[in-house]
Parts: C-alpha cells; sequence; structure tokens
C-alpha cells in the first residue's frame, strides 16, 4: 500500500495525516503547542513550536501506521495562512516568535496607511482589505522593531515566510525557499492578477524583496525532504493554505459553489472561476488554488472567531468543562430569554473589518446562565456566517450553486450548530462523511501531482454526503432573529 502523508500545520496543533491509495484516513498523530498573549491583542507562537510539532507528529503517524517512507509517496502541506515568521538564513533560527493571523498590533499603523490614502492600490493590487489581518504590516512591524533586521533582510541573511514556506525550508534542510500562490495571495504583498509579488507595495511598507520566497502553483515539486527526518528523501508535492485547502478538500471546482470551514475561526470561500470579482461589500478577492500556472479565484468572508468561543467558555469563562458540552446546554436554554453573543474578542472580521470593537453579550437577565451564554456562542457562528452569505449574494451572481452551504472543521460536527445555521441562513447544509478536508484537499494536490490521485472531477466524483440539514424556522423568525444580531453588532462596532 502506498500513501500520502498530509501535514497539517494549525492554529493550535500540528497534525499528520496518512491517506492511503483510495483516499481513505489511515492514521493521524495530533500535537497542540503553546499560545502567547504577551499583550492585549497580540498572539504569537514560538516558530521551533510549530516545527517540533509538526516533525513529531510525522514521525508518530509512521509509528502508529507501522510503515517506513518506502510507503510514502509524497507530502502534502496546509497550514495556518498570513501567520509571519522571520528567520536567519545561514542558522535557521527565527528572528524571534511568529505574530499570528489574529494578532492586532498594526492596527494603528494600517490606519495611517488608510489615512495616506494607500488602501485602493493594495485592495487593487492584492485583492484583501487594509487589515492586521495579513502578513505584509505584521513582517513590516518585525523589521522596525528589530535592531539591524531590515539591513540583515537586503543582504539576504534574513527570509520571510508563511507558515508553509518556514516548514518546507526545514524540512528540507534550508534547500527550498518557497510559498505557493494561495499562500503568497495572503500576505497582501501579492498581485493577485499578475501573478507576482508587488514591488510598489514592498516600498511603501519599505520590506526588502530579496527575503520573499519563491511563489509556485499548488501542485509542484517543492523540493524534497533532508535523508535523515523519516528514513528517506520524500518529496513535496503539493501545498495550499488550510482555506483553500478546505476548498479542494470539498471539491468546490466549479465557479458558484461553496463551503465554509468552521475552526478557531470561521472562513466561507465561494469559487468565482478565472473571474476576479472585486467585492463591493468589503470581502477578499483571492486565488482558490493554482494548477498548471492558472489561478482559479474566490470570494472570501472572514470570521475571525467561531469555536474559539467555546474555548473562550471552556478557557477563559470557566462555564463548561467539555467544548462537547455546549451542545447539550444549547437545547436546555430558555428560548423565552434570548441572548446575543458579538465575540469580537480581536475585532470583527468580515464584512465589519473593526480591529478596534471588542466582544459584547446583550439581552442579559438574572436569569441568564451557562445553557443561554452556550446557545448564545454556538448561534454568533450561524448569525456571522450570514453576514458573510449576504455580502456574497450581493456580490457575486455567476452561480445557483451557492445555495448550498459545504460545511467542515470541528465545530460542522454539532449537530445542534449546523440546524441552525441552516434555519437562519435559510439554505441548504451538506455536511460531508470526511470532516478533515482541509488535510484531505493537501493530500489530493500531492497524490494527484504524484499520479496515484484522480483529476479533478475523478475526485469531485468521490465527494460523499454525511448528513443534509434543510433550513425549518419560519421566515418571520428567522427575520427576527437576524434583525436582533445586527442590532448587536450596530452597539458592538467602534
Amino acid at each position: 500500500m502506498r500513501y500520502i502523508m498530509a501535514i497539517d500545520q494549525g492554529t493550535t496543533s500540528s497534525r499528520a495525516i496518512l491517506f492511503d491509495e483510495n483516499m481513505q484516513r489511515q492514521a493521524t498523530a495530533q500535537e497542540e503547542f503553546p499560545q502567547h498573549f504577551p499583550h492585549s491583542g497580540w498572539v504569537e507562537h514560538d516558530p521551533m513550536d510549530l516545527w517540533s510539532s509538526t516533525a513529531a507528529v510525522c514521525r508518530s503517524v509512521m509509528e502508529k501506521a507501522d510503515i517506513s517512507a518506502d510507503h510514502i509517496v509524497a507530502i502534502g502541506i496546509t497550514n495556518q495562512r498570513e501567520t509571519t515568521v522571520v528567520w536567519d538564513k545561514e542558522t535557521g533560527q527565527p528572528l524571534g516568535n511568529a505574530i499570528v493571523w489574529q494578532d492586532r498590533r498594526t492596527s494603528a499603523l494600517c490606519q495611517a496607511l488608510k489615512a495616506d490614502g494607500h488602501e485602493a492600490l493594495i485592495t487593487e493590487r492584492t485583492g484583501l482589505l487594509l487589515d492586521p489581518y495579513f502578513s505584509a504590516t505584521k513582517l513590516k512591524w518585525i523589521l522596525d522593531e528589530s535592531e539591524g533586521a531590515r539591513e540583515a533582510a537586503k543582504n539576504g541573511k534574513l527570509l520571510f515566510g508563511t507558515v508553509d514556506s518556514f516548514i518546507i525550508w526545514k524540512l528540507t534542510g534550508g534547500a527550498s525557499h518557497v510559498t505557493d500562490a494561495t499562500n503568497a495571495a495572503r500576505t497582501m504583498l501579492y498581485d493577485i492578477r499578475n501573478g507576482q509579488w508587488d514591488a510598489d507595495i514592498c516600498s511603501l511598507l519599505d520590506i526588502p524583496m530579496e527575503m520573499l520566497p519563491v511563489v509556485k502553483d499548488s501542485a509542484v515539486h517543492f523540493g524534497d525532504t533532508r535523508a535523515d527526518l523519516f528514513g528517506k528523501p520524500l518529496p513535496i508535492l503539493g501545498v495550499a493554505g488550510d482555506q483553500q485547502a478546505a476548498t479542494i478538500g470539498q471539491a468546490c471546482f466549479k465557479p458558484g459553489m461553496l463551503k465554509s470551514t468552521y475552526g478557531t475561526g470561521c472562513f466561507a470561500l465561494l469559487n468565482t472561476g478565472e473571474t476576479l470579482v472585486r467585492s463591493e461589500n468589503r470581502l477578499l478577492s483571492t486565488i482558490a488554488y493554482q494548477l498548471n500556472g492558472a489561478p482559479t479565484y474566490a470570494l472570501e468572508g472572514s470570521i475571525f472567531i467561531a469555536g474559539a468561543v467555546v474555548q473562550w467558555m471552556r478557557d477563559g469563562a470557566k462555564m463548561i468543562r467539555e467544548a462537547s458540552e455546549t451542545q447539550a446546554l444549547a437545547e436546555a436554554a430558555d428560548e423565552t430569554q434570548p441572548l446575543y453573543l458579538v465575540p469580537a474578542f480581536t475585532g470583527l472580521g468580515a464584512p465589519y473589518w473593526d480591529a478596534d470593537c471588542r466582544g459584547a453579550i446583550f439581552g442579559l437577565t438574572r436569569g441568564s446562565g451557562p445553557a443561554e451564554f452556550a446557545r448564545a456562542a454556538l448561534e454568533s457562528v450561524g448569525y456571522q456566517t450570514r453576514d458573510l452569505l449576504e455580502a456574497m449574494t450581493a456580490d457575486w451572481s455567476g452561480g445557483a450553486e451557492a445555495a448550498v452551504l459545504r460545511v467542515d472543521g470541528g465545530m460542522s460536527a454539532s449537530d445542534w450548530t449546523m440546524q441552525f445555521l441552516a434555519d437562519i441562513i435559510g439554505a441548504q447544509v451538506d455536511r460531508p462523511e470526511v470532516l478533515e478536508t482541509t488535510a484531505l484537499g493537501a493530500a489530493w494536490l500531492a497524490g494527484m501531482q504524484a499520479g496515484i490521485y484522480p483529476d479533478q472531477a475523478g475526485f469531485a466524483d468521490n465527494w460523499a454526503l454525511d448528513r443534509r440539514f434543510e433550513p425549518k424556522m419560519t421566515d418571520n423568525d428567522r427575520s427576527q432573529k437576524y434583525a436582533g444580531w445586527k442590532d448587536a453588532v450596530r452597539r458592538t462596532l467602534s
């Protein structure tokens, strides 16, 4: 039996999953790593934690499956996007902690750049809004705050990368400083129409282009792993940022197909094909995947807090001991005492893009308790998704398939949450048999490139439905509930 090893380097853990020749998952290894919050709104990772946990789970999954490197055909990588790493080209040592995608420390810089009139150029070239979410201002902050860093970068001594670049660099022993088009498209430094790093934006932010990685298609040869890591060199043949990998794993290959992933945050992507749609509703234009030199574009809406609101209930508010408790609590909540929880713990993403507002709860009474909080937390995911879908509908008229939402990620396992989602968006929600669509997407890229997995059409034929959620809520109830959410958001915005 031959295998593809998918590396899924996420925000809270690193995983390795082995998929067999039939694209069936055979073994999984996972390792969490620490999160660092040095100041309010700051989120960091130690890049060496990302690397060591990745290497550990790769070895562990091989041990679990009792196989050697001889059985592995290729590696596919998917990763948390926008998280920014700078490291020494000679030693491989990070310059400091990675600045995570959730981090908001560059809000003032973004506001200053907007005030100076630079957002229009940046959006035109990159498809992104000028926001701390993306890598560019994080990288500028690192170069500004680290003595001698910018000069060292100009002299070719420092390298920049999103997490995929850093992991590939470590896997290949420094032989490959590369990324793929989907990750490059999230840096706010990449011209997604012309397919190249943008010299004007780099100049604006005083970022030396010498430190940027080579940008490749999503399914090509990215390099070979060091022989000593796994017993022999293994080719890395597929790379995509996590949300793009999930879009691939959901087989959303046709324009108009739509998926939403519910992990730490929530990310909805709508395939727009060869058409680069310019949003008029503050969505992002991005690259869904790039094969054979041809980009497929997408509209994306990003919600910063989805599953993280349940983590907050567990770790911050101490209302629950296990995340799984929220569904039973939500079912037991008093419907006559509705709460609206706006989880703007690190600001609000699309379509509001308010980096400065913070979370709020509305409707509290003396009868409000953990059950009502749990219901409000899970409902907030549905409300935020509707915000995204309404913006997408306004921007895109290219296909009716957007009336079906394919879902994945950890929260999609909650039947209660998915039923509320179908109810509040008034559309069909399809949950696949394979919820690990992010890893599956990375595996398919590598396996297709290696010649052991089918093409797009064949892969799409293998997509299998686990459960379909049909909307049951009345139009009147749906409208009233959503109006209450919009009012809560209006009160929360800074």
